[in-house]
């Protein structure tokens, strides 16, 4: 029901959230990835950049009346982890430039973590599975590992080496 009705809603955008897709949409923010309409929970965000851990909301008339709800929905996806910025409908229509500018300032300051890519080869010490950390950063898996290779297989169902 959540992804039909975030479908629906992608359709029938309001003009504010239209014109700050075309903003966000395709990594336009500095190379920020959003998405639109997106469920998570019991909820549908309007804006998500999951890199960030960054939710855009943007708010008509209508959430004035709804503030109790709104503070729920906040609080939950702040549980979650996430950041969450409101803009009413005539602020993104009239200042664009500012929202954007808050939104970018939002993704920036992010506090998660950026993964990092691991070391091609030997780039740091290695802990074998009997949660000893190998002294010598080359030795490989196989040679870390309690099994000879031939033995270990793929996991769940798969087939042995």
């Amino acid at each position: 029901m959540t992804l039909a009705n975030a479908r629906e809603l992608r359709k029938n955008a309001t003009d504010s959230e239209r014109l700050l897709w075309q903003h966000l949409r395709a990594h336009r923010l500095q190379g920020f990835k959003f998405k639109r309409q997106q469920p998570l929970g019991l909820y549908i965000v309007d804006f998500v950049c999951f890199e960030a851990r960054l939710i855009v909301e943007a708010d008509g008339g209508h959430h004035a009346e709804q503030a109790e709800y709104d503070t729920r929905r906040d609080d939950w996806l702040r549980s979650q982890g996430f950041i969450v910025l409101r803009f009413w409908n005539n602020d993104i229509l009239t200042n664009i430039e500012g929202v954007l500018e808050s939104i970018l300032e939002g993704c920036q300051n992010s506090s998660a973590p950026s993964p990092q890519p691991l070391p091609r080869r030997g780039g740091g010490a290695k802990v074998n599975p009997a949660g000893r950390q190998n002294t010598h950063p080359d030795q490989t898996e196989a040679q870390s590992s309690p099994l000879p290779l031939r033995e270990r297989g793929r996991g769940r169902g798969g087939k042995g080496l």
